[in-house]
């Protein structure tokens, strides 16, 4: 059993936040608003607005985004914020609860063979599931070219929740994708015989790669790589380690960043740190042996969605922090590390009152987010001009 941080965890959270994000009024710095920071000022500015409830960002190498919208519409942006059409060729998502069209990628070799991955619900018979899509991008035309679904979910349907749906390609190529339990049906992200509640690993075809844990397993879904989550909306590749990190909602507290292992099982509903909607208890207790704990954790819930490691050099000081975005909390979260351990918080841009659902270091080194809302806006986050 790997060495418990629940006692760390604990502690982080009487951790005291870093620089509370104190707005200086637009008119003071031209019309960007202006945010206080551990960095220093920041900017952020709207890039485009309009979306309908943005939730994935992807940058192309020319510098222009894809940007996916839950309803079932796919974008190219470009970095000055002129939106296309929506793109041809994209498959019917069923947008249902939570949900719809989610998390798009490109390939680690986009600029020569054009692929993408993306993920969303799918409707079939009793429910839906959430299904895994590769495909050309055709942005000469307006299209997604060579479609093939690669991956559908297996196990009891969801009536419209916990899809998770983050994917993260790993530098061998295979993708990592995190899926959700389908909120009523937890008990079954103990169950190595389905797709609920698991991260996932497949090749770019689909296939179940070298090296997967359960393969070959007649009781085991072979693509499982970790399993007992609940719903992981934020997924990405640490560049030091090359290890995985998801985070995943908790219901009442008990959000949770993992460091997923291989094989490992992270506890869900058995051991957890939050409570049921009603105020019910769900766990067993918070720690149980063979389960995983998690290296930091949030009682209430921020409910946590996208994340990504800082590696650029617009932000220096914030060099190898993970940035993820908080939709109930409203707010841009940094966390310092060191190693795997999280050793400070410090929250971010909560006066401009935004569900952040996605968060992606831009080629810039700028950080780029989401906004959650009918009116969805891309924002640029930089440090502000002297």
């Amino acid at each position: 059993m790997k060495a418990p941080h629940g006692v760390a965890a604990v502690l982080l959270t009487a951790t005291i936040m870093l620089a509370a994000s104190m707005a200086v009024p637009p008119a003071a710095r031209g019309q960007q608003p202006v945010f206080g920071s551990s960095a220093g000022e920041l900017e952020v500015r709207t890039i485009a607005k309009g979306l309908a409830n943005p939730w994935a960002l992807a940058f192309l190498p020319d510098g222009k985004m894809l940007v996916t919208e839950r309803p079932g519409r796919m974008r190219i942006v470009t970095a000055e914020g002129q939106i296309s059409p929506p793109l041809k060729g994209v498959p019917d998502a069923w947008a249902s609860g939570q949900g719809g069209l989610l998390d798009v990628v490109t390939d680690k070799s986009f600029a020569e063979n054009r692929t993408i991955y993306f993920c969303f619900a799918e409707r079939t018979d009793g429910g839906g599931r959430t299904t895994i899509a590769r495909a050309k991008l055709n942005d000469g035309n307006g299209s997604l070219d060579d479609l093939k679904i690669i991956f559908r979910q297996q196990g009891p349907l969801s009536s419209g929740n916990h899809f998770g749906c983050r994917i993260a390609q790993a530098d061998d190529g295979n993708l990592f994708v995190g899926l959700g339990d389908h909120f009523t049906h937890r008990d079954q992200a103990q169950s190595l015989g389905n797709h609920l509640g698991k991260l996932i690993r497949i090749a770019p075809d689909g296939s179940v790669p070298s090296g997967n844990p359960f393969a070959g397993r007649a009781d085991a879904k072979p693509e499982i790589w970790s399993y007992g989550h609940r719903n992981i909306q934020s997924l990405a590749i640490n560049p030091v380690s090359g290890e995985p990190w998801e985070i995943e909602h908790g219901p009442r507290g008990g959000d949770e960043v993992n460091v997923v292992g291989k094989g490992r099982n992270y506890g869900w509903p058995v051991i957890g740190y939050g409570i049921d909607y009603s105020g019910a208890k769900i766990h067993d207790s918070t720690a149980k042996e063979g389960m995983e704990q998690p290296v930091k954790y949030w009682v209430p819930s921020i409910a946590p969605s996208g994340m990504a490691f800082y590696t650029g050099k617009l932000f220096p000081k914030w060099s190898g922090s993970l940035f993820l975005g908080a939709l109930r909390g409203a707010m841009l979260v940094r966390l310092t590390l060191n190693g795997t351990k999280v050793t400070s918080e410090e929250r971010l841009l909560q006066d401009l009152n935004e569900r952040i659902r996605d968060v992606r270091q831009g080629p810039d080194g700028a950080l780029w987010l989401l906004t959650d809302s009918s009116s969805g806006r891309i924002l640029r986050v930089a440090p502000s001009a002297k």
